[in-house]
């Protein structure tokens, strides 16, 4: 008896030793490093760590490297993180009280740190782009290049660039490249822009960050821009559209070929190029490639915090002169429903969570009720995060598990696969980005029997005999969106109603791309290649056009919802010339 006792005694004390050993491991983890002084040149090095010295600092940790897994939560276990603590102070699963939205999320921010430099950065959200690995001895700056996200708060890119601003202890500028014309864009998406970009200026004015809008290309402002602060390094946001890689690629180029640049993937939650390295199949395919890295990456933000060193001069933005740089078609008004910013972003995401979520997974396929998020404008622009959406949305699991489950489906799942897609097949926008199968069940029917032809004229005014169809279409010329349904609709009638597959899908997409708040986008493309190409689906039953792509008819939606009261919606709304 006496045996087993000291038995008990010593694997109790040796317990404790262990206990002890790890919270000394932990407290010196976790512990912010201090400011080195006088440091100028730091390392771009990504995946290589290198020795922490008062001359050498690693770019992709910033700080230093970790051996245990990044989890990116800040001096506190994973049991206290801020999102925890939230679900504690939220009252059984009730994250609607007295505080204000938004204050409660800055609050959240700042239960993680004060700052960024406090905060271990997951360093697979960046990848280095420059051969450069090395800030310049006298570099006076860092630039985020803000493309994609265009929000100061939630931003993990605005936040890499803080990062290292402030361990070389030099003023951050932010420069966003007005180009005067993009794709179909109008003035309803640029309006948009524009206006939340407002809003991002004055936030960084408060945070002693000078907001710089260079009217022109990147590659022709962005250098000269770098070339004149003295930049020691660039970070900039990730597309995977063709034409923001090109710009990318561009500014890579043309840049002094002492400055590294990087870029953040701060749009996905899991990076693009983390979440899998190949073209995936479908939803099936990546869904527990992304789920099994949500844990690294499904944190609370940090702040962006106010910056302390000071930029010399900071002029404001000529918002006037941006208006009328641009060459785009006027035509398009801007709507009256989206209100442009991070504020109304994150105003909708509350309704949303309090009024509409509940909803969300019985009803989100019925245009006749107000079930959906209404968040793909902001989203798409990049004035609210999705990671921001996810982390409020899940805390209303215990409420509405149902309707929480299906959003994180389709915001993450659905919307990162889109970004997969884009980011792996060039052909993204095409027919010839189609799988095998779908190219030849397409060109074995091209040729069939049309009952009804229309030219893109007629389609873009809604004059066709589909009352259904042409309320859809009036729906996105007026409001600028599109019930997510009925977009599937809309795209087989045009690849039914069309001489070709090539000419279907080039008509939805110009019209996606020139009346939807988020056209031209991962989601838009993929869209429509869903509808008329079968992308990231299965062959269907073989018929007349369509092959063996899913077929969708009047009959059908008939069965879903009350299609008669839809179109009475917008009978009288006239959207021709």
């Amino acid at each position: 008896m006496k045996s087993m006792l000291a038995k008990g005694r010593a694997k109790f004390m040796l317990r404790n030793v262990l206990v002890f050993q790890a919270i000394r491991r932990l407290t010196f983890i976790t512990r912010p490093v201090d400011t080195i002084k006088e440091v100028r040149k730091i390392r771009f090095q990504h995946f290589i760590p290198i020795k922490l010295t008062k001359r050498s600092i690693t770019m992709s940790d910033a700080v230093q490297s970790q051996k245990r897994k990044n989890s990116e939560v800040c001096s506190a276990s994973d049991s206290d993180s801020p999102v925890k603590k939230q679900k504690k102070a939220s009252e059984g699963d009730n994250p609607s009280n007295d505080e204000d939205f938004i204050s409660k999320i800055a609050s959240g921010r700042k239960n993680v740190c004060s700052s960024v430099a406090e905060f271990k950065f997951n360093k697979k959200r960046v990848r280095v782009l420059s051969k450069a690995k090395d800030f310049p001895d006298d570099s006076k700056g860092v630039v985020y290049w803000m493309s994609r996200d265009q929000r100061v708060q939630d931003n993990w890119a605005f936040l890499y660039a803080q990062r290292l601003a402030l361990k070389m202890e030099v003023p951050l500028h932010v420069c966003f490249c007005l180009v005067p014309k993009f794709l179909e864009a109008t003035i309803r998406h640029y309006g948009f822009m524009l206006k939340g970009l407002k809003e991002v200026e004055k936030e960084c004015t408060q945070l002693d960050i000078s907001f710089n809008l260079l009217i022109g290309h990147a590659k022709d402002r962005l250098p000269e821009f770098v070339k004149e602060k003295k930049i020691g390094g660039v970070v900039t946001d990730f597309s995977p559209l063709r034409t923001p890689m090109a710009w990318v690629n561009d500014v890579s180029s043309a840049l002094p070929k002492d400055v590294p640049f990087c870029q953040v993937d701060a749009h996905n939650l899991v990076p693009c190029w983390e979440a899998s390295p190949k073209l995936e199949y479908g939803a099936r395919t990546i869904r527990n490639k992304i789920h099994n890295q949500l844990s690294s990456y499904l944190t609370e933000f940090p702040p962006v915090s106010k910056h302390p060193h000071k930029p010399k001069t900071s002029e404001p933005v000529d918002w006037d002169a941006a208006f009328k740089s641009l060459e785009v078609d006027q035509k398009v008004e801007e709507v009256e429903w989206a209100v442009p910013g991070t504020t109304a972003g994150l105003g909708m995401l509350e309704s949303f969570c309090k009024e509409r979520l509940k909803y969300f997974s019985a009803d989100r396929n019925n245009p006749n009720k107000a079930a959906l998020s209404n968040l793909s404008p902001w989203i798409h622009f990049g004035q609210i995060s999705v990671q921001r959406c996810i982390l409020i949305v899940r805390q209303y699991r215990g409420r509405f598990k149902d309707g929480v489950e299906a959003y994180i489906e389709e915001a993450i799942i659905r919307r990162e696969l889109s970004d997969n897609f884009c980011f792996y097949n060039k052909n993204y926008d095409s027919i010839e980005g189609a799988y095998d199968w779908a190219k030849t069940t397409l060109r074995e029917h091209e040729k069939d029997k049309r009952k009804y032809v229309y030219s893109r004229e007629q389609l873009e005014y809604g004059k066709t005999h589909d009352q259904l169809w042409n309320a859809a279409q009036k729906e996105m010329v007026t409001e600028g969106k599109m019930h997510g349904f009925l977009r599937m609709y809309w795209a087989k009638k045009i690849l039914e109603w069309t001489p070709s597959p090539q000419v279907a899908l080039e008509t939805a997409i110009y019209l996606n791309d020139k009346y939807s708040l988020d056209g031209r986008d991962p989601n838009g493309y993929v869209g429509c290649m869903w509808s008329i190409c079968g992308i990231h689906d299965q062959g269907w039953k073989e018929r007349e056009i369509f092959g063996k792509i899913r077929y969708m008819n009047y009959e059908g939606c008939k069965r879903k919802f009350d299609v008669a009261a839809f179109e009475r919606k917008y009978k009288n709304k006239n959207i021709g010339p």
